[in-house]
């Protein structure tokens, strides 16, 4: 079952605080801060999928809220659309330079603010649906910034490390990573729409598809090797992922 995605906006002003959440609410749930402070209060409590803020606020503005995010490893897969009154060229480079996805200037049409919410999501989308139906894609193709790159360069070697440990285990993928049980995984469920051990099981079966593609081992060799107890209990995870058997995938790509 789909869930509904979680929007927060951020605005100094009460007023555009309601009419975005009028505007949005209907496909949306909404979390509201003030400023950038009260933002970061609500992102550490609480899972959002993008981030609508102004610029121009008291305490923490937009631009200094847009470089927390996109530095911070918690926060760093999360988009932001930064709206603005600000409509010189500085302004936007400045804004696009701390990482923000999209720049909008006010007054701004609602279409135009909508279709890069939906755009954005839907591409965050996609890069995870070929992550886990791509035998061959590699876990980077999941990052949007230099933090997220990072953290999955950081976690697949951690998985592939640990790849043939069938008991290999949240709190000790957790304890790896220098990172809390929580943290670890709302970020990799953030950033994948996968629990850490159902990424860790994709990891295997990917590392497995490279181990077919290049030929020289048997494939209960393979199951072997990537931490599956028994061949059949591989081919079953194998084809339930990619839509077709480790055999069939071998003969794609040596026939």
């Amino acid at each position: 079952m789909e869930t509904t995605p979680t929007l927060l906006i951020v605005d100094d002003e009460v007023e555009i605080l309601g009419f975005l959440e009028r505007m949005l609410s209907s496909q949306y749930a909404i979390l509201k801060a003030e400023n950038g402070r009260q933002a970061l209060q609500i992102l550490s409590a609480k899972p959002v999928h993008l981030i609508v803020s102004d610029v121009m606020m008291p305490e923490t503005d937009g631009f200094e809220l847009c470089k927390i995010i996109k530095s911070t490893v918690e926060y760093s897969h999360i988009p932001v659309i930064l709206l603005t009154a600000k409509n010189t060229i500085q302004a936007k480079v400045e804004g696009l330079e701390l990482g923000a996805d999209v720049y909008i200037e006010k007054p701004f049409s609602q279409e135009h603010l909508q279709a890069q919410i939906k755009s954005l999501l839907a591409n965050r989308a996609m890069m995870v649906h070929y992550f886990a139906s791509s035998p061959l894609g590699h876990i980077k193709s999941m990052a949007h910034t230099k933090a997220d790159e990072r953290f999955l360069e950081n976690l697949n070697k951690v998985i592939n490390d640990n790849m043939s440990e069938i008991e290999f285990d949240l709190d000790q993928m957790a304890e790896q990573m220098n990172m809390s049980r929580m943290t670890l995984y709302r970020k990799v469920k953030a950033i994948s729409d996968l629990s850490p051990l159902e990424l860790m099981n994709v990891t295997r079966l990917k590392k497995a598809a490279e181990l077919l593609a290049e030929g020289g081992y048997m494939i209960y060799q393979i199951a072997d090797l990537v931490g599956f107890g028994t061949q059949s209990n591989f081919a079953r995870s194998f084809h339930k992922q990619f839509g077709m058997t480790p055999t069939e995938f071998m003969h794609s790509k040596h026939s």
